[in-house]
């Protein structure tokens, strides 16, 4: 317990520290006191873990009350935290990539102005993701979901002199409220339900209410599939599922360790690990676990779509996280919890480099093209080209990490993805069957789009001025050396998960593999509804999945090495397809059409129809009346003293004869 609550606390009281004192100490102890917070939790963390894996087989954690918070009649709440295979897994990985981002960014923002509050804020970040993970019960938890949520808004719009910056911001935190209403109402109907808050109590007596119906709109619903709905509504605003995914794309106007942090892998896992921490109650709904799947499925072909024609380097991989998560929940939804956390994890790893990476990229270019008074967006990867002979540590490890995302053995994502679609595969009906098809149809995309932006990047000639390109190099080695660590977690981490059918867990003796290890975090749950596979089909399931991957590759090899030219004639022969991908489909100004301008159109309403003539009437109106008495009385103060005097005579004589007519 001790351990645990030093975890937790450490990176909350970098926080203080820096948010009190930083500006009485000098400019560098802003970022040791928060690196050296993060790296004692994550020593704590993987402490942790090496613990839990000295019980193989058993249910080992840790669950405990520190003390009440609410203790209001029958509604009584408790800080407590539980520690089990699934908490020890994402604390690594939460204090793992907060790591390597300090690191990083004591490079990337070494001239930025706001050093010492960046660094405050990923402090503070770091401590309400491990609160989230931590937490024992669903008001902690939704106490971590907004804190994540304010640091999210804080970061993404931490250069808030840009208006572009700061309505990304706002748009983060206005789009994550729409699910966080649900969430909170899911909050509700757990405590009317069970009359607790509390994980054990809740978990233990789900199967007491499977049957138990509610009304809602005149319909009998039942009570678990509307709770697994509502958490989920929240899932989809913190993890940008499809149709609350619009904010993320926009969040990379933050710093680029903020998108690596928050919107790569921890933040946006958030609503994953919030699912499979409900197993217990999602098995039971299978009606709301059926639309997890859908929506999972549904939004990674979607945005790895979009991410095909995308020519922002960082947008590009935006649109790869939003996919990315997808496939999680598509795992979760069709009852895979472990193989949806392992696919967490490794993803953690791969898409923190590819952030970096690009971080790295972005940073250095910037620089050239400003030391050369070049004006061209540095983002943008039509402006770069033949950057490996420049940047060649940036280029091998970027390497690295888009073969691990387009699952090429015997890289991380490798692993993880092949076991995504296995489990679709063997779920054994046409959802299943479909689910794979759109997974496997996904995984092609998101390797050429991978590949697309190795090429445009990197390869070929290049895309901007001559006099640039001598300032642009290699990054320092405070942001080279986490990409090299990065990118060797995303070479080994899929060891843990390595397939039965080339060896098996056997491979690293991890409890039997991964998956055995995380399973007593979800119970029954673990197994989901999947059906064994004989050895022929999943080789072909396996083949099938390496082999959509090389096609990505190699077709990007061609588009973008080989005939450069034939990427642009594609895009003109089919304009209506390339702009509609090119566009996001069109959503947000749809969203604008149909929600911004009709809202703004009310606001206005409302302002000239209530504020203006009622509000402002009332407060405008007592003003003018007073100011009018005050106006009547004014000539009786003239400062005269004759005049007071005169007037205190009258006064007397008045009041003696009102008296003396009274007395008569």
């Amino acid at each position: 317990m001790t351990t645990t609550v030093w975890i937790l606390v450490l990176p909350l009281l970098a926080f203080l520290v820096n948010g009190l004192f930083s500006t009485f100490y000098p400019r560098p102890w802003s970022h040791r006191i928060a690196t050296a917070a993060v790296l004692a939790a994550l020593a704590l963390s993987l402490g942790m873990v090496a613990g839990l894996l000295t019980h193989p087989g058993s249910t080992p954690f840790l669950y405990g009350d520190l003390y009440t918070w609410i203790g209001a009649g029958t509604f009584a709440v408790t800080v407590g935290v539980q520690v089990d295979p699934l908490t020890a897994m994402m604390l690594v990985v939460v204090t793992g990539i907060s790591s390597a981002v300090h690191v990083y960014s004591t490079g990337y923002m070494a001239n930025d102005p706001g050093y010492r509050r960046f660094f405050t804020f990923l402090s503070l970040f770091t401590f309400s993701m491990l609160l989230l993970v931590l937490a024992n019960n669903f008001l902690l938890l939704y106490v971590g979901w907004e804190l994540v949520g304010v640091c999210s808004y804080y970061l993404i719009g931490f250069w808030y002199e840009k208006r572009s910056a700061a309505d990304a911001g706002k748009k983060a935190f206005v789009v994550n409220r729409v699910g966080d209403f649900g969430f909170g109402l899911g909050v509700f109907l757990i405590w009317v339900t069970f009359g607790t808050l509390d994980y054990h109590q809740v978990f233990a007596r789900a199967g007491e209410v499977a049957g138990q119906n509610i009304a809602l709109l005149g319909m009998e619903v039942p009570t678990l599939t509307l709770i697994c709905l509502l958490l989920f509504v929240g899932a989809m605003g913190k993890s940008a599922q499809f149709p609350l995914h619009v904010w993320l794309p926009d969040a990379m106007e933050g710093p680029t360790p903020v998108s690596a942090l928050i919107h790569a892998a921890t933040m946006v896992t958030a609503g994953v690990y919030m699912v499979a921490r409900c197993a217990a109650l999602f098995d039971l709904a299978p009606v709301a676990a059926d639309t997890v799947a859908v929506v999972g499925g549904f939004t990674a072909l979607f945005a790895a779509s979009i991410g095909l024609v995308q020519n922002d380097i960082k947008r590009v991989l935006a649109y790869s996280t939003v996919s990315q998560l997808g496939y999680m929940f598509l795992a979760a939804g069709l009852g895979a919890y472990g193989v949806a956390a392992f696919h967490l994890m490794t993803h953690a790893f791969f898409k923190g480099l590819l952030f970096l990476c690009s971080g790295a990229v972005i940073h250095s270019v910037e620089h050239g093209f400003h030391a050369a008074g070049v004006h061209a967006d540095p983002q943008d990867m039509r402006n770069m080209g033949g950057l490996r002979t420049q940047m060649p540590v940036t280029y091998r490890t970027f390497v690295v990490g888009a073969l691990a995302i387009a699952g090429i053995p015997p890289l991380a994502g490798f692993c993880s993805k092949d076991l995504i679609l296995e489990r679709a595969f063997a779920h054994g009906d046409r959802l299943g069957l479909v689910l794979w098809g759109g997974g496997a149809l996904a995984a092609l995309m998101t390797a050429f789009y991978m590949f697309r932006l190795i090429f445009m990047t990197f390869h070929g000639r290049a895309r901007y001025p001559a006099e640039a390109a001598p300032k642009i190099h290699e990054s320092p080695v405070s942001m080279t050396r986490p990409l090299v660590v990065l990118a060797l977690f995303s070479c080994v981490a899929g060891l843990v998960g390595w397939p039965e059918l080339l060896g098996g867990p056997s491979v690293v003796h991890l409890g039997g593999g991964i998956l055995p290890f995380l399973s007593p975090a979800f119970g029954h749950g673990q197994a989901g509804h999947a059906h064994e596979l004989a050895a022929a089909v999943a080789w072909a399931l396996m083949g099938l999945s390496v082999a959509v991957g090389v096609v990505g590759i190699a077709i990007a090899f061609a588009l973008y090495v080989v005939r450069p030219e034939a990427a642009v004639a594609l895009g003109r022969r089919f304009p209506m397809v390339h702009g509609v991908l090119l566009n996001k489909y069109f959503v947000d100004e749809l969203y604008d059409l149909c929600l911004v301008r009709s809202i703004k159109r009310l606001a206005d309403l409302l302002h000239r129809g209530f504020d203006v003539f009622v509000i402002d009437g009332i407060v405008n109106g007592t003003a003018i009346l007073l100011r009018d008495l005050g106006a009547l009385l004014r000539p009786l103060q003239t400062g005269r003293v004759n005049n007071y005097a005169t007037a205190m005579v009258t006064g007397v004589v008045v009041l003696a004869v009102v008296a003396l007519a009274t007395w008569l």
